[in-house]
């Protein structure tokens, strides 16, 4: 006697690949656990650079699920990251709110700006969003420095000493972590087909029932919630923020920069580009010019040899040295 229904397909097809997300992603959230003991074995200098090295994967992971999986080339992160930013030291200072429970929030409030102006962005497409993104984090700067309620250009300052970022280290290696498991999740699962179909041809995905605004808004509210947090414990680091840093346009060249270098739409590009942008920026620290030079040559010639990252490239090699191997073990005496 059947004691329930079965599963359909599309059931048994988001199973897999939640099991499949949680086998893969397993080792590297082990890892990252093991991570947490570094203050307890690394340098002071280790750690600020460990710190830096979670907070842009973070940001990079986040950029990666928008641009390289959705098609949403934006150049609004500045937008989320200072609201998170700004959230969380208003939360310290005046709620008394636990530090998890203020980042939390802080990524919450990002999210919710993304949810509030997804309806005007996304009427614009390709440049044309990326165009508008930016208009966004300028707006945001300009509101802020405006505004005299959130300290005008002067910023906000936290009331209490910020703590060593030994003590910060764990937060960002649990941010990154849950930024690791939820870009295992959104391209291991049916949103990730959804998600690249909406990227491919938005019009032919919305003609064959896919709806193509909630599967761009899930993205953009997501990546929106993990920059918002990482904009948060940068703020907490710092214990000062104002809006001329915070909403910069910086912050979203950084990350195009580490993601396009590790490869867009690649799963292991965030990290990698994070690594090899971080370590040219420790070892330029004292040739500031140089370095910008130097990351805007990488980056073209990337984008003319290497389209798909050093991940891509990397790929692609080892593709090549297998297939001959193959070939040679396949031939006949």
């Amino acid at each position: 006697m059947r004691l329930g229904p079965t599963a359909g397909p599309r059931s048994r097809l988001v199973s897999s690949g939640l099991v499949s997300s949680a086998t893969s992603v397993a080792p590297i959230l082990v890892a990252l656990a093991a991570l947490t003991q570094a203050p307890a074995f690394v340098s002071p200098y280790g750690i600020e650079i460990g710190f830096s090295l979670m907070i842009y994967a973070t940001l990079a992971e986040a950029w990666n699920l928008l641009a390289g999986y959705g098609g949403l080339v934006s150049l609004g992160s500045s937008s989320f990251i200072g609201i998170g930013a700004y959230v969380l030291t208003g939360l310290l200072n005046h709620s008394g709110l636990p530090v998890p429970a203020a980042l939390l929030v802080s990524g919450l409030a990002a999210g919710l700006l993304a949810a509030v102006v997804s309806p005007a962005v996304f009427r614009l497409r390709g440049l044309y969003f990326t165009v508008g993104t930016l208009a966004l984090g300028e707006a945001s700067r300009l509101f802020m420095v405006n505004v005299p309620f959130f300290g005008g250009a002067t910023g906000l300052f936290l009331e209490d000493t910020p703590p060593p970022t030994e003590l910060l280290y764990p937060y960002a290696v649990g941010l990154l972590a849950l930024a690791t498991l939820v870009m295992s999740i959104a391209t291991r699962t049916r949103f990730s087909i959804l998600l690249r179909s909406v990227r491919d041809d938005e019009d032919a995905a919305s003609q064959v029932g896919v709806r193509a605004f909630r599967v761009k808004l899930m993205a953009f509210t997501v990546a929106s919630f993990l920059m918002g947090a990482a904009g948060g414990l940068q703020a907490y680091k710092l214990g000062a923020i104002e809006p001329y840093g915070i909403f910069g346009l910086q912050w979203a060249v950084n990350i195009l920069a580490i993601v396009i270098i590790g490869g867009l739409g690649q799963r292991l590009g965030a990290v990698v580009g994070t690594v090899f942008v971080v370590a040219l920026g420790e070892l330029l620290a004292d040739y500031p010019e140089l370095h910008i030079a130097m990351t805007g040559a990488i980056l073209i010639i990337v984008i003319r040899f290497a389209p798909k990252g050093l991940c891509g490239l990397a790929g692609d090699l080892l593709g090549r040295w297998r297939t001959p191997r193959a070939g040679v073990a396949m031939a006949p005496p």
